[in-house]
């Protein structure tokens, strides 16, 4: 018997994800409608056996990865968790880095060819998801976007190594600088997904094409519904031709093609990883995450102004710099006009 023996994907009990096996195809779904599919902690956890059990089985020609329901695909880390947790313990962003990066290297060498099922909104880390995967088909009525310099972080897991190799450089910065939406003709036009297909059903039963995504918000505002039918017959159409390609000769030309992807994201990922967890102590993403949590937008000339006027704009209440003369209390927040310690008014310019 092999020591790398599979397990019946019912058996995991995921909750953050679902995770079936049928007819040679896996198949991994984010889990957190109610959060556009963002993936949490536990999501990374049950997402990296997933990996780790469909690269062992040797019933598993390929797998697709997608998101519940027909609204989003993944729309990246719970911004909500990060704002909680990771703005008090930025170290722990360095832990959790650390289950994000196993997972993408197991996704990246699973063994098997993977599709993304793109059966909605996409953004940030989601699209690093997508940009893992070997081959992507997008419904119609889909988005991709990242969101990095908006919320206060660097889309450095993924993004920022692999839209240039897969979109090239110019295009690769307008979306990472602007963060703006970029709709599904766009997407393939760009290179960003292999296939698109319609998923947007008028009143009458026939599937219309909208010309963006304006169009796709008022054509459902006028009755119109969401069919992923389409998307589900490109998805299983694909995966029908790969599964009648030889294994061993797929995993290794998937492994060549995985070059220029895998050393991008080798020279770079420590690095992103120690210095976004560093990244967690300043008043960027503070700003950014809370302001997400908040649904208001975040103040970003408030930042510029601070520093264009001298003052900081690394730290909401100036750096650590001032001392309190009646308690002694040191690393005090040059801003604070009493000591936290002991109340009394702390003397201007003394550090």
């Amino acid at each position: 018997m092999s020591s790398f023996q599979p397990m019946p994907a019912e058996e995991f009990r995921f909750t953050d994800i679902t995770y079936q096996k049928k007819e040679w195809v896996a198949t991994v779904a984010f889990n957190r409608p109610e959060a556009h599919n963002a993936y949490s902690t536990r999501a990374l956890q049950e997402m990296i056996r997933a990996f780790q059990d469909a690269s062992w089985d040797d019933s598993v020609a390929v797998l697709v990865l997608t998101g519940t329901g027909d609204r989003a695909f993944c729309t990246g880390g719970d911004v909500k968790e990060y704002a909680t947790e990771f703005t008090r313990r930025p170290r722990d962003y360095w832990k959790w880095m650390g289950l994000f990066q196993a997972c993408h290297d197991l996704l990246r060498n699973l063994g098997k060819v993977t599709i993304a099922r793109i059966n909605g909104m996409v953004a940030g880390g989601g699209n690093e998801f997508n940009l893992a995967c070997d081959l992507a088909v997008m419904a119609e009525h889909a988005y991709i976007r990242q969101v990095g310099t908006r919320v206060g972080s660097v889309a450095a897991g993924g993004a920022t190594q692999w839209l240039p190799i897969t979109v090239g450089d110019r295009r690769a910065r307008e979306i990472l600088f602007l963060c703006e939406e970029i709709d599904a003709r766009r997407c393939l036009e760009w290179g960003l997904v292999n296939r698109v297909v319609p998923s947007v059903k008028g009143r009458s039963g026939e599937f219309l094409h909208p010309k963006d995504l304006a169009a796709v918000q008022q054509a459902l505002k006028e009755g119109a519904t969401l069919d992923l039918s389409p998307l589900d017959a490109a998805v299983a159409e694909l995966a029908g031709k790969l599964i009648q390609k030889f294994p061993e000769c797929t995993r290794y030309t998937k492994q060549q093609v995985n070059f220029w992807k895998d050393l991008a994201w080798h020279q770079t990922i420590g690095h992103a990883r120690d210095w976004l967890a560093l990244h967690y102590t300043s008043w960027e993403p503070n700003e950014g995450m809370n302001a997400f949590v908040e649904k208001r937008a975040p103040d970003y000339l408030k930042l510029r102004r601070r520093a264009a006027e001298g003052g900081s704009s690394e730290f909401p209440w100036g750096p650590y710099s001032s001392r309190c003369e009646s308690c002694g209390a040191k690393l005090l927040p040059e801003g604070f006009a009493f000591c936290g310690a002991c109340g009394r008014p702390l003397a201007v310019g003394k550090s």
